[in-house]
C-alpha cells in the first residue's frame, strides 16, 4: 500500500525531509508540487524522519507538496533496444528517441553471489601494446585509469570503446562537459561501435543526483546483458566527480565529514560499484574500467587512495602515455601465460631495459660521460616509446610482441638482455644476408 505525506518538514538544497513510517532506504518517493510532478530517493532514515533527494532539484517545490513512496528502489527498463542509445542519468533519451520499454530491473542491488563466480580466466584485448603486452586486462576485472586533469583519458576510453572485443560497451559519464558527450558520442558513431554501446551521460549541467545514478544504472543495465551471455566492458569517466556528488550531498545533509570533506562511507561507496565486475559461471561478464582523476597529481587524495584498496591494479596516465612503472594489472598472470609462450619473456625484458633506460637519462641530465651500453639503452627507449608507448599505436597482441623482438634486435646483441637462449633461438629476428 502507497505511503503518502502531505506536508514536508524541511528543505535543503534539494533534499526533502518528510516524517513516514514503513519507508526503506533508496524507495523511491513521487513528489507533487506546483511545478508538477518529481521523483526522489530516499537517502536517509533516522526513526520517523525520512530524508528524499530530489531528482530535479527541489527549486519549486514547497513545504505543502504531497510526498508518495512507491514502495520500491528504482528500476530501468532492459531491452536490447539499448544498444546505440543515449540515455541521462536519470534514464530519460537525450538522443531525442523514445522511451525504452522493457522488464524492469532495479539499481544499485547487491554484488552478485560469489558462488556464481568463476576465477578470470580471458584476455580483454584492446590492441594498445602498453595494455595488451605489459599490463594485460582480464574479463571480469575492475580497474581504474588514474590520471590528472589534461591527460587524454577521456580519448583512451573512447579508443578502448571501438578496439576492445567485447560485445557491448556501456559508457557511463558523470559531470562531462558538453563538448566531451559530444565528442564520446560522435567518435562511436563515426565508427559504427555506437550500434554496440549503451550511453549514459551526465552533464556537468544536468541535477547532481543524476551523477550518482550513472554507476547504478550503466552498471545494472551491464549485468542484465552479461546474464544473456555477453561480455560486457563499462566504461566509467569520472569517479571523482561521482566522489565529488556524494560530498556535496553529504554536505547538504550536514553529515560529519571525514578526510577532505568526504563523506565517511566513500570506500563503500565506490566499493558497491566496482565489485559489480564478475565472470559468471554460466553466462557472460562484467569488466569494469574508471577513470580517477587526481587532484594536483596527489594518489595520496581520498578517491585514488580509497579506489586502490579495492581495485585489482591500476593503469597510470601520465604524459599521454600508459606510464609502465606506475600501472599495474594484478590479474595479468592468469592469461599472459597462456597467449603466446614468448609474451612474459619480452614483457619482463622491456620493462627492465625500459628501467636501465631511464637511469641513463638521469646520468645524462648529470653530465655523466655516457658508455657504449648507455647509448644503445638511449637507442632503445626512443624507440620503446615511440613504438610501444605512444598510445596512437593499435596493433594485435602478436605483431606488439614480434614488434618487441625487433626493437630489441635493432639495439642489443642476444647476450645483452639476459633472454634464455631457447627464446633466442626460436623468436630472435634473423638478420638478412
Amino acid at each position: 500500500m502507497d505511503k503518502v505525506c502531505t506536508r514536508l518538514d524541511n528543505i535543503t538544497g534539494n533534499v526533502i525531509y518528510v516524517q513516514a513510517d514503513g519507508v526503506r532506504y533508496r524507495d523511491l518517493a513521487e513528489i507533487r508540487s506546483r511545478r508538477g510532478v518529481s521523483l526522489g530517493q530516499v537517502i536517509r532514515l533516522h526513526n520517523r524522519h525520512v530524508a528524499i533527494q530530489v531528482f530535479a532539484g527541489a527549486r519549486g517545490v514547497a513545504t505543502d507538496a504531497r510526498v508518495r513512496f512507491l514502495g520500491h528502489p528504482m528500476r530501468v527498463p532492459f531491452t536490447s533496444d539499448l544498444l546505440g542509445r543515449v540515455f541521462t542519468g536519470g534514464m530519460q533519451p537525450r538522443d531525442n528517441g523514445p522511451i525504452p520499454e522493457g522488464s524492469n530491473v532495479p539499481i544499485g542491488g547487491p554484488p552478485v553471489n560469489p558462488v556464481k563466480r568463476i576465477i578470470p580466466r580471458r584476455m580483454v584485448r584492446t590492441g594498445i601494446p602498453m595494455i595488451d603486452v605489459f599490463n594485460t586486462l582480464v574479463e571480469s576485472q575492475k580497474l581504474p585509469i588514474f590520471a590528472r586533469a589534461g591527460e587524454p583519458y577521456n580519448p583512451l576510453l573512447a579508443r578502448l570503446a571501438l578496439q576492445a572485443e567485447v560485445d557491448i560497451i556501456i559508457l557511463g559519464g558523470m559531470g562531462l562537459k558538453h563538448d566531451d558527450y559530444l565528442f564520446f558520442r560522435d567518435t562511436l558513431d563515426e565508427s559504427g561501435a555506437l550500434s554496440r554501446s549503451v550511453l549514459f551521460v551526465h552533464t556537468a549541467s544536468d541535477p547532481i543526483v543524476e551523477c550518482l545514478l550513472v554507476p547504478d544504472i550503466s552498471l545494472a543495465i551491464a549485468e542484465q546483458f552479461a546474464l544473456e551471455g555477453k561480455r560486457v566492458l563499462v566504461l566509467l569517466t569520472d569517479m571523482t566527480n561521482f566522489a565529488d556528488a556524494l560530498k556535496e550531498i553529504a554536505i547538504t545533509m550536514e553529515q560529519i565529514p571525514s578526510n577532505r570533506g568526504y563523506p565517511g562511507d566513500l570506500y563503500s561507496q565506490l566499493a558497491a560499484r566496482y565489485e559489480k565486475a564478475v565472470d559468471f559461471d554460466t553466462a557472460g561478464s562484467i569488466t569494469i574500467l574508471a577513470v580517477t582523476t587526481m587532484p594536483g597529481d596527489d594518489v595520496t587524495h581520498p578517491v585514488p587512495d580509497n579506489t586502490g584498496y579495492i581495485t585489482e591494479g591500476q593503469f597510470y596516465l601520465r604524459g599521454g602515455r600508459i606510464e609502465p612503472f606506475g600501472s599495474l594489472s594484478r590479474l595479468k598472470q592468469l592469461v599472459n601465460g597462456k597467449t603466446r609462450e614468448d609474451h612474459r619473456t619480452i614483457m619482463n625484458t622491456m620493462i627492465q631495459l625500459y628501467a636501465a633506460f631511464r637511469e641513463t637519462l638521469e646520468k645524462q641530465s648529470m653530465g655523466f660521460r655516457l658508455s657504449a651500453w648507455d647509448r644503445k639503452l638511449l637507442q632503445y627507449g626512443g624507440l620503446f616509446e615511440a613504438k610501444m608507448m605512444d598510445l596512437a599505436v593499435n596493433i594485435p597482441l602478436e605483431e606488439a610482441l614480434d614488434l618487441g623482438w625487433k626493437i630489441l634486435a635493432d639495439c642489443f646483441d642476444p647476450m645483452e638482455t639476459g633472454i634464455p637462449t631457447q627464446m633466442v633461438e626460436k623468436f630472435w629476428p634473423r638478420k638478412s644476408a
